[in-house]
């Protein structure tokens, strides 16, 4: 004991003439703890239950104190009372080493000193999910064998002891064992239905505590309120303030941002911003509860607008933005959001990668996506299941199929991963890879869902197996338990007219149990183009108008048919009608990324940097493919207009004018990867294919119905689209 007293330095002057409770009343520091301890050894009084009490809790209860000390202090008490031992489990609660905790409580039960009413709730308040998991069970027989079982505040902090752990069967068989529940009991179990995301479960309790006559605090309204936020119940969310107002409960900061969030969440933005606006303090919670009601009710620019306003945003108030923009397809705005919020040295999380991951995906921004995926590993990101799925999801959008692939094997899947997995084979032209890893989904016993199946009748769409198609259509019910709705019908109808059955895919539309949507009707009429089929395209082109009376893109589609019937009349008809409506063709538009940027283009396009640059390089590409044998196909151009017009209107698409941007901008030998909002023409097909051979390129581009990969002069659609 000399030795540790021997070290202590003298900064507290005349200790003889001080009483020892006013010593420890003044001491500030462990160093002063030191003087005292070596002046109560000096003085003989060191035995004193008291003394030891005071020199072991200063360590434990003060911020910066030394457990290590208060530990060596324990150890040299020869009986130590169970207040040390409690002052020792809470110290170790404080600084969150529940480990160090259980290892006093059993070094206590060894020493002879039996546990009392505060014991267990020291114990148990520094418990995390796996030292829950486990000594929590073990420890609740302890609870048992000394009679604490009943005691109110044991039983508090059992109940969130299990709830923490995930148990929260266990939590509610402690909740409603318990004789006495007090207000902490309730708000407890409420809280741990809210971790586990049981929010209909918080709103019973809540109704029931109410019943019971519990009177609630402000912790129990934020709770509540946070469930109705999750629920978007707005009636139970407005009871409860109308409770606050007749409870009179004092407003505080955590409570008022609990009420905007959960009108906010409720679309309630008027409630909403008239709280915000009234708060005599906010916080970086309040701001981003606003902007995410905003973003999330589709005004991403009156969002935009309060964010800018922010004097202070945290990584969360960054992600609620860019989802803002995520949420309205402004994909381009949500990765240069995210490239600002680099800048401003916010460390992203994991919901924030898999946000920009999305946008990548959506603008098939590959090179950003690799990025992303190395910022994980080097920041250790948590790379849970959605960060996976995500990233899967974004290399498969993005073409690369082998990375797709690689990251998949690499992690632990759910049925989300498999269903993205075969999705991204499918729509990439894999279809028999498809197949194969459905069935190692089924064999991991991992069962599809509707979307899975979607993926499946893709697979056997993009590659023509009308057979498999029938089958598994056939099977879903009795196989998989899963009723085919429109989606899976649309699958049906565009397998079959693909494969030339127009009738058959036109009785299916007619058998349906279901109504038939636009997108079922316009897989009809896309099967009409590639088959040539007039009659039966207009029919559901009537049947799409019908539905969609505005919908340009079917008077195009139409238009292009009847140019390829060589039905001059009824196109010539088409179009003076669509002059009098003044329906307009849908623009093509492509996006290519280039360095990290994403460059778009539209048809005809003069708008961008380095235009004149591009239709060079255009003129100079169209020269070159001509002599491999390329001659413009305009078999899809309606306008009444001239033969060097039309070629001249086929030159400048935009997958061309991308593809001429892709070249002119990169090295020899560099894949182009292009995305498109509309079907891929015919005559860009072509161009494609024959750029990937004389280039010696690999041309990826994504269009509104799949992907093509062109390699050495071929297409992996093998023009089947």
């Amino acid at each position: 004991m000399m030795s540790m007293a021997s070290q202590a330095a003298t900064h507290l002057p005349s200790l003889e003439n001080l009483p020892v409770t006013t010593l420890f009343e003044n001491c500030k520091s462990v160093d002063q703890l030191r003087q005292i301890h070596a002046h109560t050894i000096k003085k003989g009084i060191m035995s004193s239950p008291l003394v030891q009490n005071k020199i072991v809790a200063f360590p434990c209860e003060h911020e910066g104190g030394n457990m290590l000390y208060a530990r060596r202090l324990f150890d040299e008490i020869p009986e130590p009372s169970v207040f040390v031992c409690n002052t020792m489990i809470e110290g170790y609660s404080r600084l969150n080493r529940p480990k160090d905790g259980v290892s006093m409580y059993l070094e206590m039960l060894r020493r002879n000193v039996k546990p009392n009413d505060y014991t267990f709730p020291f114990l148990f308040k520094g418990f995390k999910r796996d030292t829950a998991l486990a000594y929590g069970q073990e420890l609740h027989g302890h609870v048992v064998k000394y009679g604490f079982d009943s005691n109110v505040f044991v039983q508090n902090a059992l109940v969130n002891m299990y709830s923490l752990s995930g148990m929260i069967d266990m939590a509610s068989g402690v909740f409603d064992m318990s004789c006495e529940r007090d207000v902490v009991t309730w708000n407890v179990m409420i809280s741990g239905y809210n971790r586990i995301k049981h929010f209909d479960e918080s709103r019973k309790l809540f109704k029931a505590m109410m019943e019971k006559g519990v009177f609630p605090t402000s912790v129990t309204f934020a709770l509540v309120l946070s469930a109705c936020s999750k629920l978007k119940d707005l009636d139970t969310g407005k009871q409860v303030h109308r409770y606050i107002k007749e409870c009179k409960i004092q407003p505080n900061l955590v409570l008022e941002n609990a009420l905007i969030a959960m009108y906010a969440a409720c679309g309630e933005m008027t409630v909403s911003l008239d709280i915000f606006e009234n708060m005599k303090t906010s916080d970086v919670i309040s701001w981003t509860s606003i902007i995410t009601g905003f973003a999330n009710s589709g005004q991403v620019d009156l969002a935009r607008k309060y964010f800018d306003r922010m004097s202070e945003r945290d990584y969360v108030s960054w992600t609620a933005m860019i989802d803002g923009y995520l949420r309205v397809n402004r994909f381009k705005e949500a990765l240069e959001l995210f490239r600002k919020m680099q800048t401003s040295k916010i460390k992203p999380d994991e919901f924030t990668v898999v946000s920009i991951l999305t946008a990548c995906a959506h603008l098939g921004a590959l090179e950003l996506g690799e990025w992303i995926n190395t910022y994980i590993d080097r920041h250790k990101i948590k790379k849970d299941s959605f960060v996976g799925n995500a990233l899967v999801d974004m290399y498969f959008k993005c073409g690369n199929v082998e990375k797709g692939l690689q990251i998949f094997n690499e992690m632990q899947r759910d049925k989300f991963t498999w269903t993205a997995v075969i999705v991204g084979l499918a729509i990439n032209g894999y279809g028999e890879e498809a197949l194969d890893m459905f069935s190692q989904m089924l064999e991991a016993s991992i069962m599809p869902d509707e979307i899975t199946c979607v993926g499946v009748l893709c697979a056997c769409t993009h590659t023509g197996m009308v057979d498999k198609g029938r089958r598994f259509f056939a099977s879903m019910i009795n196989q998989h338990g899963i009723q085919p709705n429109v989606a899976h019908y649309g699958c049906m109808v565009d397998l079959l007219g693909r494969a030339g059955h127009l009738q058959e895919a036109y009785e299916v539309i007619q058998n349906m149990p279901v109504k038939p949507n636009s997108v079922v009707w316009g897989a009809l009429l896309g099967a009409c183009r590639i088959h040539k089929d007039a009659e039966m395209a207009e029919l559901a082109a009537k049947n799409i108008l019908e539905l969609e009376p505005g919908n340009s893109a079917v008077y195009v589609l139409l238009c292009n048919i009847y140019a390829t019937c060589n039905k001059l009349e009824s196109l010539r008809e088409l179009r003076e009608m669509m002059l009098k409506r003044g329906i307009k063709k849908i623009p093509g538009c492509s996006l290519i990324e280039m360095n990290g940027m994403v460059h778009e283009f539209v048809a005809g396009d003069q708008s961008h940097p380095q235009s004149k640059e591009i239709y060079l390089k255009l003129e100079k590409i169209t020269s070159n493919l001509k002599f491999a044998g390329y001659t413009p196909d305009m078999s899809e151009v309606f306008l009444d207009v001239g033969e060097e017009d039309k070629e001249s209107s086929v030159y400048r698409h935009s997958e061309k004018l991308a593809i001429a941007f892709g070249l002119l901008s990169s090295k020899p030998g560099v894949t182009i990867r292009i995305v498109k909002n509309l079907r891929m023409c015919v005559d860009c097909h072509r161009m494609a294919k024959l750029v990937s051979k004389v280039y010696s390129r690999e041309v990826i581009v994504r269009d509104r119905t799949r992907f093509h990969h062109f390699r050495h002069g071929s297409c992996s659609c093998k023009d089947y689209w």
